[in-house]
């Protein structure tokens, strides 16, 4: 028997317009730093209206992940999106975001879902509209929030990329960027680290970094891991200069033995905290030129670390086997 379909509509009122809010809904790549609940974006298929994407999240407090695909429609102010393979216990999941202009300016925010439960089961349907509930209404806070800063998106959201390429294995450059565990005695910017990881593959990451200008910070992030390829990481707490912070290793094979390493972070900034974190009379600009520097400078000194255990076991590998090969 075909599982029964219920239906969620979740709606906020925004002051900003329509477009601004369309345009965060519509760049997912930048969810992680922007909605609470979403940890990491990986595009599958990317077109001007159309879309397909694996999507991490957590959902009652546990991370899950999920393919989708979506319709874009600027003209009409609306994304429609459905789950191609949903996760246990939800059957199946769709819905649409609206972004209806409100009279006298402003925007009126709705976010529609249907899903149904596997078997139908009343208790898991109670839990599909707890997780809705929840992360439908971190979410609309989220865009509100940005929205209404009172600067483009453009201003408060900064991507970039670091990318190094050195002599070594994939596997081992991973494999150090995995152990984070280890980073408090092989990385001199981190202090000290706490992780855990339940399930294989999802980690919780505490740890306790320091600036080149002295600053320390205490940041918490839930990673999503797949080895050997790349390491996604999503910021639970900030320092005070940011709203939200994602970001992404990615580890690639780049010919005669080397591996090409990448650092992306996406950031969103905090308007609000510029003065007090970086001094009076300090912009926009600044914020994003000193996050960026202490960012990437703390990914690259983490990847040339990286390179250098890489390089060192690489070493070691090929001395274990040129020992091997002679004989007494």
């Amino acid at each position: 028997m075909t599982p029964r379909r219920h239906t969620a509509e979740h709606t906020l009122d925004v002051a900003a317009r329509p477009e601004v809010l369309y345009e965060l809904v519509a760049d997912a790549a930048a969810w992680p730093a922007v909605f609470g609940p979403t940890v990491h974006v990986r595009h599958l298929e990317r077109g001007d209206r159309a879309e397909r994407f694996r999507i991490w999240a957590t959902v009652n407090g546990a991370v899950s992940d999920w393919t989708s695909r979506r319709t874009l429609d600027p003209e009409g102010l609306r994304v429609t999106f459905r789950q191609e393979r949903s996760r246990a216990p939800i059957a199946a999941m769709g819905g649409e975001w609206r972004f209806e202009p409100r009279p006298g300016g402003g925007t009126r925010l709705v976010l529609l879902h249907d899903f149904a439960a596997e078997d139908d089961d009343p208790e898991t349907v109670r839990w599909i509209r707890a997780a809705l509930d929840r992360n439908s209404a971190a979410e609309l806070d989220a865009l509100a929030r940005v929205a209404e800063l009172g600067h483009p998106a453009r201003e408060v959201v900064l991507t970039f990329t670091d990318t190094l390429r050195f002599p070594g294995a994939v596997s081992d450059a991973y494999a150090f960027v995995h152990r984070a565990d280890l980073w408090a005695r092989r990385l001199p910017h981190v202090s000290r680290v706490r992780l855990t990881e339940e399930p294989p593959g999802v980690q919780d990451l505490e740890m306790d970094t320091v600036t080149a200008d002295g600053s320390a910070h205490t940041t918490r992030s839930v990673r999503v891991c797949e080895e050997p390829s790349w390491i996604a990481y999503k910021q639970r707490i900030t320092p005070r200069l940011l709203l939200g912070h994602s970001g992404l290793w990615e580890f690639a094979p780049g010919g005669d033995g080397t591996t090409v390493a990448t650092a992306r972070h996406t950031v969103l900034l905090d308007p609000s905290a510029v003065p007090e974190v970086l001094g009076a009379g300090r912009t926009l600009a600044d914020a994003r030129a000193h996050v960026r520097d202490a960012l990437g400078r703390n990914s690259l000194a983490t990847l040339r670390h990286a390179a250098a255990f890489a390089a060192s076991a690489s070493e070691s590998a090929s001395e274990s086997a040129s020992g091997a090969g002679t004989s007494a």
